[in-house]
């Protein structure tokens, strides 16, 4: 056929058409998949302590809100704020507000889709990207949780493909400035990935010095109002040790763990009794992306994609670099895997360019290959887990036992943990009362949860100031045995037991015992 012949080209066109169509399927269908996973199992399980702080602080009034989020110090208002609305709109119900984070964590594919493209990503590299994210076991955790990481997810996602706008096309800094106003008020870690824009231009571009000065500046004068309001908190006597004192400075494991959990399908830790990582799954798919990306450096020099190399690893490793080096220099260290949500995106589009980028042939399709296969293992060991049974959702079965059992209308607890979650649960039955007494012999209690400050909806109360008229007892215990204390403490103020629930939750018993006067016995 002759290539200068029209029906060729219409031919050559009509297979381009219809390559890009299919393209366009196959990137949809990964972002349904994206969508699914992030649904599946949304609701299996109950609100934990976070979480509750979050509805907690959104179910506040607006002037109240802001106080009360300043007084947890850890954590600016724009998420508590948003779920507010989000509760207005449809309610407080368990699947209603899991479907918050899922939102906005679904919103941060269109964002996703432009980086890609404003990189000129190639197809296959655009693909495993958006793959790579759909099946990251951290961010589908992180997708259900009704905390402020899907929020920060998107706007993170957005400030990067702003910044790339800007960084080639010198477009959309005001846009930018915006989204990086709302990115610090979502979470203290969206300043690293400001600092990374201005360390970029100031490195490669300091033609454009002067307006990410600007941006730096107006942001910072937008956020000095929540900056003075946290300072005015801390200078009541509030201190962040009591939010964060319990987190380790990050060492050598702290960084396996983190690129495990950047690579790891479907598989996160829920609770300090998992391990932490599917190592089976998690060391193979780190070993294939170390591979692929030492195959590809030497040979960076003469890159077309150079520039968007450093700008995607800037956006991954200034962020940990300053995580670490705060957490080292400061009185309290701030690692958490779950605030390096910022670096995801960036790295998810990282493996992938590296992935796609090993020459010989038949050796990228083996290991194209193989990554599906580990993809597939995972997802089949995930489909086998059971439905999560968390120690803390049994609380809701005592409040719940609480509410509808005839007898006191007052509970007393021996963890701030246990109490915060029964009130949550009893905080719309009238007539309730919580007391919790902290300190007691035999009880070991988790002081990296603790009911929030400015708070008084539960009695502080010692053992000898107990309800003398009665009341249910709830504490939790390895086994429950009447001799050993809390029980045996409250058996020497001078009550006996009547009704008693013992429930078997997630390898430790929560008991529930109404304990009466010994003096009002008949």
């Amino acid at each position: 056929m002759n290539p200068h012949d029209p029906g060729h080209r219409d031919h050559d066109m009509s297979s381009m058409d219809l390559s890009k169509r299919v393209e366009s399927i196959l990137v949809g269908a990964a972002c349904l998949v994206y969508v699914g996973l992030r649904l599946w199992r949304l609701a299996d399980s109950c609100f934990w302590f976070d979480e509750i702080f979050s509805i907690h602080a959104a179910e506040h009034t607006w002037a109240g809100l802001w106080w009360f989020v300043a007084q947890d110090l850890i954590h600016p208002p724009l998420f508590y704020a948003l779920l507010k609305v989000w509760i207005s709109i449809g309610g407080d119900g368990l699947l209603w507000l899991r479907l918050f984070p899922v939102f906005c964590s679904v919103l941060a594919l269109g964002p996703f889709l432009l980086l890609c493209k404003e990189l000129r990503l190639e197809w296959a590299a655009k693909m495993w990207a958006l793959v790579f994210l759909a099946v990251n076991g951290a961010m589908i955790k992180y997708a259900q949780e009704v905390r402020m990481y899907g929020p920060l997810l998107f706007l993170s996602t957005v400030s990067i493909w702003l910044f790339a706008r800007f960084f080639y096309k010198g477009k959309n800094i005001w846009l930018l400035t915006l989204t990086n106003v709302l990115l610090v008020y979502t979470h203290y870690y969206g300043w690293f990935v400001i600092l990374a824009e201005v360390v970029l231009i100031f490195c490669i571009q300091r033609v454009k010095t002067r307006h990410v000065a600007v941006m730096f500046g107006i942001v910072a004068a937008a956020f000095a109002p929540w900056a003075i309001a946290v300072l005015k908190a801390a200078s009541s006597g509030a201190s962040a040790a009591q939010n964060i004192g319990w987190i380790e400075r990050p060492a050598i494991s702290s960084l396996m763990q983190f690129a495990f959990d950047l690579v790891e399908p479907f598989y996160f830790q829920q609770s300090s009794v998992e391990a932490a990582s599917n190592y089976l799954i998690s060391i193979p798919m780190l070993l294939v992306i170390v591979a692929a990306t030492i195959a590809y450096f030497p040979r960076i020099g003469g890159r077309a994609n150079k520039t968007a190399i450093i700008l995607l690893s800037t956006f991954v490793l200034l962020p940990v670099l300053l995580a670490m080096l705060i957490s080292w220099l400061s009185p309290l260290s701030v690692w958490g895997s779950r605030h390096l949500t910022i670096a995801y995106v960036p790295a998810s589009i990282l493996c992938a360019m590296f992935f796609t980028e090993i020459r010989q042939r038949l050796f990228a399709v083996s290991i194209q290959i193989f990554v599906v296969a580990l993809i597939t293992a995972a997802l089949a060991l995930q489909f086998a887990q059971p439905k999560p049974d968390f120690v803390w959702c049994a609380w809701n079965d005592v409040a719940e036992s609480f509410r509808t059992e005839d007898g006191p209308d007052q509970v007393v607890v021996f963890e701030d943990l246990v109490a915060y979650h029964i009130w949550f649960a009893l905080r719309k039955t009238p007539g309730k009362r919580i007391f919790v007494v902290n300190d007691a012999p035999g009880v070991h209690e988790d002081k990296a949860y603790f009911l929030p400050r400015g708070f008084g909806e539960v009695g502080r109360i010692t053992l000898d100031q107990v309800p003398r008229d009665g009341f249910w007892m709830a504490f939790r215990s390895n086994v429950f045995d009447p001799a050993k204390p809390p029980f045996s403490e409250i058996i020497q103020q001078g009550f006996i037991p009547g009704k008693l629930a013992v429930l078997d939750r997630g390898g430790q018993q929560e008991v529930l015992v109404e304990m009466k006067n010994q003096a009002a016995k008949p």
